[in-house]
Parts: C-alpha cells; structure tokens; sequence
C-alpha cells in the first residue's frame, strides 16, 4: 500500500469518527533526518509541533534557533557535534539572520517571547563546542528539557536560560566554558527581584573546569542535587542582590563538589576566584544538605568549603540551613559564616573540623 493510499485512509479514519462521536485520530508526528553536510535549521523550521529533528552523527556548522513548542532536537550522542560556522565579511545590511542565535554568539537558542513561552522543547544527545557566547540558549521557555549534552569550551556559558520556567538539565556535561557551565537567572541584563522557576531541576551533571560550575541569579524555587561539581574555580553559586524577593527556596543537596582550585582571575563586578565550594550571598530560606564538598582550597574572600558570604552589594543572607553536609580539607574552613549572628542561618549536624566562626561544626 502506498504512502498516498495510507494518509487517505487516515483523514477517513478521523472523519469517521467526528461523525460517529469518537474521539479525533492522534496527530501523527514525523522524524526529520539531517545528514552530515545538510541544514539543521532548515529541518527545524519544516518542523511541526511534537516532530523530532535528529541529527545524524557529524560536525555541523552552524547556529539553530527553536521557536517550535513541542519540538525535539535530538543527536546520536558525543559525535553529533555543533560548531560555529565560517566567519563572513561584516554586511552593512540590518538582515533579520544577523539578529539570530549565530549573529549573538550561540549555538542552539530555545526562544519564547515575553508573553508567551515556547513550552515543551527537548535538547538531547549532542557536542556544542567553540560559540563565542553560549553553547545552548534558553529565553522565555517553560518546560525545557536539556539531556545528554556536552557543552564545551564556549567563550561565556555552556548551558544557560532566562525568563523561563520548570526546565530540567539532567545528565549534561559542561565543561572549560569560559563562566558557569550552567547559568540560570531571572534577566540576564535587568535588575529585577528574583522570579519563581516553578521547580526547575538541575541534576546528575558533570560540570568541570569551568570558572564556576552552575550559578543560580535572582531566582526562587529550584533544585541542585546529585552533581558531579570539581575543577572549577568556583563550585556552586546562589547568588541573589539588593532587589526584592530574594533569590531563595532553593535546595543544594547530595552534590559531590571536590577541588575547585582553579584561578580566576577578578571581574567588575567579583573578587578572584579560586577554592570555593557552595557559596550563598543575598539568598533566603535556601537548603544544602547531604553534599560531599572536599579540597576546595584558596585565598580569595569567597574561599572555603561552604560560604555563606557577605554580599559586596549589601544583601543579606537569611534563614538558610546548612545540615548534614561531608566536608574536609576546605580553606580557609569547612564553613564559613560572614553574616550576624541574627540573620536567623543554622548549621546543624555537619561533618567537618574547621569553621569560622569557631563553633559551626
């Protein structure tokens, strides 16, 4: 039977249905197969919701932009690789293409507009190596799905979003970017109170020597647990600031963060870093627990094992627990608490030997 005899019979199956009261026939949703040397931004925009791209092992050149809700982008694994494409001469010409995810320095960029979200997109199974900014992308997505990608060696971020909601990165490697291997913020350019993710989950990553492992920015209700955090500068960073609410209600658990002893140099807007572990600053009613946070060691202001940090911008850090964590060999402490005594923080039955103040352990 043809294809053509198959998709006929199909709209007389749902036709006959609609007339029998039944239930419509579910919308078929096709694979689209890239080869090496073809187009996949081509392939993602012939896409329809709930289709799959996927994108046969090679190196591809090029950036793809996903503005399809439902959609999957999918590899064969580490040997599907993304990499920028040719540099071409300057065009004085304002082209839509030069604002796109190449034109800012991105590989793969999932994109909603302010007022409505691209939801339910999965990003799987690929290398994204070499974008001068970011290896994946998120703006104003809800329920992204970010799996079994390598994001390695971009000039900023590996992974990174904004103004999205309940995304998952799970089993991802990030690796030698040039900030967070993963970064999850509010806004990226506005001074804004921290935003509810509605649960965003990052877990059983791999994020080495990148400057800082995953940074959390002005955000509220999200989830960093069971990661594999070691040889960056800095392990893990909830960071919120002077805007209200504060970033806060988040959990750090079960992570292995162990010596994140690389240099880095200072910035605008942070001291150096080298040798911290989990480090808090402006955030509120925020959980660590059950992390093995080893051999972080260093001489900067945010060194030590676990930092509950005196904000540079002056906000405070409250009502944060601290409980049953592993820590040993962390410099200059295992804990550190810069804030007063009445900011309501409590660490309770951790493990470790040094801590400043003395008492902590």
């Amino acid at each position: 039977m043809t294809k053509r005899h198959i998709s006929y019979l199909a709209c007389a199956a749902a036709l006959c249905g609609s007339l029998l009261g039944a239930a419509p026939a579910t919308a078929v949703h096709r694979t689209l197969v890239v080869h090496p040397g073809e187009s996949i931004q081509k392939a993602v925009d012939a896409a329809e919701p709930g289709d799959t791209v996927l994108v046969l092992a090679g190196t591809y050149h090029e950036s793809v932009k996903v503005t399809t809700p439902q959609l999957t982008l999918r590899g064969m694994g580490p040997d599907t690789v993304l990499q920028p494409a040719a540099k071409k001469a300057k065009s004085t010409a304002k082209k839509a293409a030069e604002k796109s995810c190449a034109a800012m320095g991105n590989g793969i960029c999932v994109v909603g507009t302010k007022s409505k979200a691209v939801d339910d997109v999965t990003i799987a199974r690929m290398t994204v190596t070499g974008f001068s900014r970011t290896g994946v992308m998120a703006v104003g997505t809800a329920n992204l799905n970010v799996h079994g990608v390598a994001a390695v060696k971009n000039g900023q971020w590996g992974i990174a979003e904004e103004r999205s909601v309940h995304s998952t990165y799970r089993n991802n490697v990030a690796r030698s970017n040039g900030d967070a291997g993963l970064f999850l913020a509010n806004t990226i350019t506005a001074e804004k109170g921290a935003t509810d993710t509605d649960g965003t989950v990052v877990e059983h990553n791999l994020l080495e020597k990148n400057r800082i492992g995953v940074t959390v920015r002005r955000l509220r209700n999200l989830t960093v647990s069971d990661n594999s955090v070691t040889g960056n500068c800095a392990g893990v960073f909830v960071v919120g600031d002077e805007n209200k609410p504060k970033a806060g209600r988040i959990t750090v658990a079960d992570n292995q963060v162990v010596k994140n002893n690389k240099y880095c140099k200072k910035t605008a807007k942070l001291s150096f870093l080298q040798g911290s572990g989990i480090v808090l600053t402006g955030a509120e009613d925020t959980l660590v627990t059950g992390n093995v946070v080893t051999g972080n060691s260093g001489k900067s202001p945010l060194s030590g094992g676990v930092v509950l940090f005196k904000s540079f911008v002056g906000a405070t850090s409250d009502k944060n627990q601290i409980t049953r964590n592993n820590l040993s060999g962390n410099a200059p402490a295992d804990l550190i608490n810069q804030e007063t005594a009445k900011r309501g923080n409590a660490f309770k039955d951790n493990t470790c030997k040094k801590s400043k103040p003395a008492g902590l352990c």
